[in-house]
């Protein structure tokens, strides 16, 4: 579990390919810190960490994480949001992250508003995932808050100190960023699709 809060981003390293899966090698400044098995957040994908060296540590995502995410649009050299896992003791400064990418969205357009930035993101419809304003959304990984819902697009506010220190600064119309919707927003679509929904409206 995370809270959407990036500690700092890593750089992709090295990419091998083997079979249906990859091996992502990346550096980052807590590398010391990490232990195999430790789950860690990639753009808000939670991955497990199988290696770790001097100054690098090694990743592996399967087919469907692969399907599911923008890691296949990665590259050597390319900058990602890295989240260890939520701490108990410590404060929920974000939202409830599960870690587990919902889809992926492309972005329609950035808009700089002296200082902040104003970013729109669309996705394919889905009556599984929606989003309101004033809401929580996560964006590759960043727990942000929707300043504006659409038909299967939303738009987020980035403060200076978010897009300093992530990856939003390398962001460009037309990229694909991972989505994690908000998992209490995911229940109550969940709910009202379900049998339950239907036999009560049928008795309103």
């Amino acid at each position: 579990m995370f809270t959407g809060i990036i500690e700092a981003t890593g750089k992709v390293e090295k990419i091998e390919k083997k079979e249906g899966n990859i091996d992502f090698t990346v550096s980052c400044p807590f590398t010391q810190e990490l232990k195999i098995d430790q789950s860690l957040a990639h753009n808000g994908c939670c991955l497990t960490v199988v290696e770790v060296n001097s100054d690098s540590y090694k990743v592996t995502a399967i087919n469907e994480t692969l399907e599911k995410t923008n890691l296949n649009y990665w590259n050597v050299g390319t900058e990602v949001n890295l989240e260890r896992c939520l701490r108990f003791e410590g404060r929920l400064d974000g939202h409830i992250v599960q870690g587990h990418v919902d889809k992926t969205g492309i972005v329609k357009s950035i808009e700089d508003q002296n200082g902040s930035y104003f970013i729109t993101v669309s996705y394919e419809e889905s009556a599984d995932y929606t989003t309101v304003p004033q809401g929580s959304i996560t964006v590759n990984g960043t727990s942000l808050t929707v300043a504006e819902s659409g038909n299967n697009q939303f738009s987020v506010a980035i403060i200076p100190y978010t897009w300093e220190f992530t990856n939003m600064k390398y962001l460009k119309p037309g990229d694909v960023v991972n989505l994690e919707f908000d998992i209490i927003g995911k229940y109550v679509a969940k709910l009202l699709k379900s049998p339950m929904a239907n036999l009560m409206q049928k008795y309103q």
